[in-house]
């Protein structure tokens, strides 16, 4: 499907969705460029189905707007429903319909392009997704990772631009988790992938940008790499053996340094992690202050590189780390 490579794939402005009186979503701001893999996270009842939702036309906002590749959600949703694949948290099949079958149906709501025939899509997309194998099973006779596999191939029959997955590896074992983790890098290569999680492992191995939404409110957005290395700049880990009691007191005098924290001294080596206030102060003075007392081996020195669990501890419940 041709889009517009000017425009986001999503864009929000001020979106609310109110039940009654809840207040579902308030006021969201949200950009997602095409051709990333965004990570929609939040504690549970934070709001992101019901974005989800209205982005697919299945709910109507209160107030606010959103576009996707440009086209208004609420006056424009046919055109929306064309462009984007939608997998339910919990995807459900007729159990007798091979998965073959299932894609067949799904592929006969969309009207051909004259470029694609219908058997050829289905085999590619099986393909795509790692169930070529599985083509004429029952989906009832499918594990749960692979009925998971079928429901992003069923978002992809149709070829849409943006794929919006909900929770789409939230209830599987470590193995189906993998593979559909494998499915969505390859889904990137042709497709924007927004899909929401819980998990934070799984985001941090594939995802471009996150956004964090708490209490229907997007509280952060930030790409992952730019994110992760902001938070963790000032934190440094250091293993020293020796005689290291005068270097670490010459550390804890200095005014850069917000915090020198000993974790483990048991086996002769002591590890510390070491808090400045000054990113560059703690880059090029550190390590020469530390060598300057005789007696003292730096065993491992490096920058801590931060978890995305903790940044979003952080944001949604004030955690500090």
């Amino acid at each position: 499907m041709n889009v517009d490579r000017d425009v986001p794939a999503i864009s929000c402005r001020g979106l609310t969705k109110r039940y009654g009186d809840v207040l579902a979503v308030d006021g969201l701001d949200l950009e997602v460029q095409q051709r990333s893999l965004f990570g929609f996270l939040g504690p549970n009842g934070a709001g992101k189905t019901t974005v989800m939702r209205l982005l697919l036309g299945l709910a109507k906002p209160t107030s606010g707007d959103a576009q996707v590749f440009g086209h208004d959600i609420v006056t424009e949703s046919m055109d929306v429903r064309r462009q984007v694949g939608y997998l339910p948290q919990q995807p459900r099949f007729h159990p007798e319909l091979s998965a073959r079958q299932v894609l067949r149906y799904a592929r006969g709501f969309f009207p051909l392009d004259g470029s694609s025939a219908v058997e050829e899509d289905i085999t590619e997309v099986l393909d795509l997704v790692g169930l070529s194998r599985k083509a004429d099973s029952r989906a009832g006779d499918l594990s749960g990772g692979q009925r998971q596999r079928l429901g992003i191939a069923q978002a992809q029959i149709h070829r849409p631009p943006l794929l919006i997955l909900d929770e789409p590896a939230s209830a599987l074992d470590p193995g189906g988790r993998r593979d559909v983790l494998a499915v969505m890098r390859r889904l990137k290569e042709t497709a924007t992938v927004f899909y929401s999680t819980h998990i934070l492992d799984d985001v941090q191995q594939v995802s471009d940008e996150i956004a964090i939404l708490k209490d229907g409110r997007g509280v952060l957005q930030s790409s992952l790499h730019e994110l992760l290395d902001r938070t963790s700049e000032h934190v440094y880990d250091l293993t020293l053996e020796g005689d290291v009691d005068k270097a670490l007191a010459a550390l804890r005098r200095q005014p850069w340094i917000d915090e020198v924290k000993v974790t483990d001294g048991d086996d002769g080596q002591v590890r510390c992690i070491v808090r400045a206030t000054n990113g560059e102060a703690v880059r090029h003075k550190l390590l020469r202050l530390v060598l300057r007392h005789d007696g003292v081996n730096v065993i491992s020195y490096s920058p801590r590189k931060s978890e995305l669990e903790d940044v979003f501890l952080d944001v949604v419940e004030g955690v500090h780390r």
